[in-house]
């Protein structure tokens, strides 16, 4: 499918800044609908607008925002440059304060990192969600203190290509090979149209979360422990797996187990990239919970 701008196209300032810690300021967009209120985290390397084909599917039953993690998006990097995942939720918590919804209503929606970033906000401030949706977070039970460390994904990040002469031609080469290949149209299109920036001489286009900083915010995750405090979290979370292997679909389960009102979904047609992947899907799978 060739490259369609998105529409409509929030405009330019559109989004709420939000102060956060380290200097961040973090973009937070409103992406409408009405119900009940719902805040969508998204993975490393992507930023809140890749929401807006699943929040759209849900319109009807929830008032979806989303927000930019710091180097993510619109967000601004921390002054540090250091992307420790306790930055993610300040952040998560920053753009809580700032929606100011009464408590017990909030419900997070997250992928990967962002159902990380939840968590962790969650058990820094019990009660802050009425409920919580996470495909796959990355909550290992196996966590790596000492020694050499090397970080696959952060490898990769660095090698990723930072700009392109268009949105068209960026969109034809993240859909012409793995991973974002198996991304649903909708959801590539407000990739391309949403994280990535224009030049200022108009000749070519850059992601807005760079290679560098994608590379960082993977090394930030090996800091974090939250699986030790899952039983500490208290509201109701479902983790939704696709296909069952190595990395955060095969620990799962064990998620679940560890969280008290812990509930697994599966999901064995996707990949680790199944909200952008079926954004259907995901939404009847969210809509569900909201019924409940």
């Amino acid at each position: 499918m060739p490259w369609v701008s998105p529409s409509p196209v929030p405009p330019p300032g559109s989004a709420r800044l939000v102060p956060s810690s380290d200097g961040v300021t973090v973009a937070l967009h409103d992406l409408g609908g009405e119900g009940v209120p719902a805040l969508f985290c998204h993975p490393t390397g992507f930023l809140g607008m890749t929401w807006a084909p699943m929040a759209a599917e849900l319109a009807d039953v929830a008032h979806a925002w989303a927000l930019d993690f710091r180097g993510h998006g619109d967000s601004t990097s921390p002054a540090s440059m250091d992307f420790d995942w306790e930055g993610m939720a300040d952040d998560l918590l920053a753009v809580v304060d700032e929606l100011d919804v009464p408590a017990g209503r909030l419900v997070g929606v997250g992928h990967s990192m962002g159902g990380t970033a939840l968590l962790m906000a969650e058990l820094r401030r019990p009660g802050t969600f009425a409920r919580l949706w996470l495909y796959e977070p990355i909550v290992s039970p196996w966590r790596v203190d000492e020694g050499p460390r090397v970080n696959f994904m952060a490898e990769a990040a660095r090698r990723r290509r930072p700009w392109f002469t268009d949105r068209a031609a960026a969109y034809d080469n993240f859909a012409a090979k793995p991973p974002l290949d198996s991304l649903h149209p909708a959801a590539l299109a407000a990739y391309v149209a949403y994280g990535l920036r224009d030049q200022p001489d108009g000749d070519a286009v850059e992601l807005k979360c760079l290679p560098e900083v994608e590379a960082r915010v993977f090394e930030g995750g090996f800091g974090q422990d939250t699986f030790a405090r899952l039983g500490e979290v208290h509201c109701p979370v479902t983790v939704a797996i696709g296909a069952e292997g190595a990395g955060p679909a095969g620990f799962g389960p064990l998620v679940v187990e560890a969280i008290p009102h812990g509930r697994l979904d599966r999901f064995p047609d996707l990949s680790h990239f199944g909200p952008m992947q079926d954004p259907a899907a995901m939404a009847a799978a969210v809509r569900a919970e909201l019924s409940t």
